[in-house]
């Protein structure tokens, strides 16, 4: 690093497979908004369901202009809904075990894992490392940062109820992709914005993504 430069910081986010994209996008859009950097893993996995669930293919050669577009449909999958402007992401393909994530030298705040499949959850609760998301994370676990694991199937098995304890266990932060009412939803993109809302309040990361609670009844019913 050169004197007086600053050093870049990041989040991790890691996308898996799970269905979910509009969760993951939320959060990005979230983190950048609040200048926040960002180091982005998206699975071979989480690109069949980006595809089904936008019909965005995601390209190595072209991921900048393919984030661009994700990140600017709305959850209904409306194009040019958000205006995303140039922020600081940076992209690591999944099989690059040598990228910066791998190493606990490499600095970060933390991981969001938006959505987490049950194979991604197992895959860092058994700490197998087996792609680069996975060894990110296991690296924030062992360097004891943040990890918030948006989990996103239903119903769970006992035995992935299992690995979910196993990472609370470790310290990391499980969070169900669950979304709630009473902030007033009148849309999907409301029900998408409240889970990233949840991700970035177990993260620390300021945003004003849903109405919060106030302690009085009625309150998600009025117009915001």
């Amino acid at each position: 690093m050169k004197p007086g430069q600053t050093q870049r910081t990041p989040w991790i986010v890691g996308v898996s497979g799970a269905s979910g994209t509009p969760y993951a996008a939320a959060v990005l859009r979230a983190l950048l908004d609040a200048g926040e950097s960002v180091d982005l893993i998206i699975s071979r996995a989480s690109r069949l369901t980006l595809l089904d669930e936008t019909g965005i293919s995601f390209r190595d050669a072209h991921w900048d202009e393919d984030l661009r577009e994700w990140l600017a449909r709305g959850a209904d999958g409306k194009p040019g809904t958000f205006d995303i402007q140039s922020r600081d992401v940076r992209y690591w393909h999944p099989g690059d075990l040598a990228a910066g994530p791998s190493s606990g030298s490499y600095p970060s705040k933390g991981m969001l894992i938006v959505p987490a499949s049950t194979g991604c959850v197992a895959g860092v609760a058994l700490g197998l490392s087996k792609d680069l998301l996975q060894r990110a994370a296991s690296v924030t676990l062992k360097e004891r940062r943040k990890l918030v694991v948006a989990v996103r199937e239903t119903p769970l098995n006992g035995q992935t109820l299992r690995h979910l304890v196993t990472l609370d266990d470790a310290g990391a932060t499980v969070l169900p992709a669950s979304p709630a009412f009473y902030a007033g939803a009148t849309h999907i993109q409301d029900l998408t914005d409240f889970v990233a809302g949840r991700v970035l309040d177990a993260a620390g990361v300021e945003h004003t993504l849903y109405r919060r609670w106030e302690g009085e009844l009625g309150g998600g019913s009025r117009p915001t």
